[in-house]
């Protein structure tokens, strides 16, 4: 059965429907998109006689795609290394601002069938990552920045779906396995990959699971119905 984005109609639930999302986890995912406006803005600021490095990484930060694009780069660039940056800053200053804007236009938010899923998907995780920082702020119990990332990609595992990458004989049907592997495939910061391979754990080892928890509660109501809304470990599919 074939993945395939369709447009997020108000009695429509891609996320609940039945969806196979079984892709190679062995080939080189496609290149994901990022928002125009968001590539917009950054160039600007590299037409600046000084990039300000803070003002560039919140605009990555601000777009789940972008920050996977750049995060996605520094872990096949740092594959073999013991030591790989995880903070964004740090990943653009290793890379070179040019590398960095150069795979960031690799691919936009483009006029056709499925936009709407993506920019809609996007927005949901940011706003999770902002509650998220504002969470960790307050119970001083997790570092800011680390709440946020995992806010910003705590639905990874949906990007199969949202994107429409193609089924494959060899992959998984699961959306908290899809993310756990994309997030070991790319190489993302540990505490990511452990908050994401802890998601149906009853007990976690980290706050960032209750963390994200809190910032669904806080959050308004998504569009696309994040799994994540009603807890973790909800029931994803529903047979044909």
């Amino acid at each position: 059965m074939n993945t395939t984005a369709r447009r997020a109609d108000s009695g429509y639930n891609p996320i609940a429907e039945f969806q196979p999302w079984q892709f190679d986890f062995s080939d080189d995912l496609p290149a994901i998109p990022v928002l125009p406006e968001t590539l917009l803005l950054l160039d600007l600021e590299a037409q600046e006689r000084s990039v300000d490095l803070k003002r560039v990484a919140e605009l990555v930060l601000s777009d789940l795609g972008a920050t996977l694009q750049i995060l996605r780069l520094a872990g096949r660039e740092h594959a073999c290394a013991e030591f790989r940056p995880s903070r964004i800053e740090d990943c653009i200053v290793d890379l070179g601002v040019d590398v960095c804007l150069q795979a960031l236009s690799a691919h936009t938010v483009s006029r056709r069938e499925g936009q709407r899923e993506i920019v809609e998907t996007w927005a949901h995780c940011k706003e999770i990552a902002t509650h998220a920082r504002q969470i960790a702020e307050e119970s001083q119990d997790a570092d800011p920045g680390e709440a946020y990332l995992t806010g910003l990609l705590h639905a990874i595992g949906l990007l199969p779906a949202v994107l429409g990458w193609a089924a494959s004989k060899h992959g998984v049907s699961d959306f908290s396995l899809a993310g756990f592997k994309l997030a070991k495939k790319w190489s993302l910061a540990p505490f990511v990959v452990k908050f994401l391979g802890e998601v149906n754990e009853e007990h976690c080892t980290t706050p960032l699971p209750e963390i994200v928890r809190e910032a669904h509660r806080r959050a308004d109501r998504s569009t696309i119905q994040c799994p994540l809304d009603q807890g973790f470990g909800p029931v994803l599919y529903r047979t044909p």
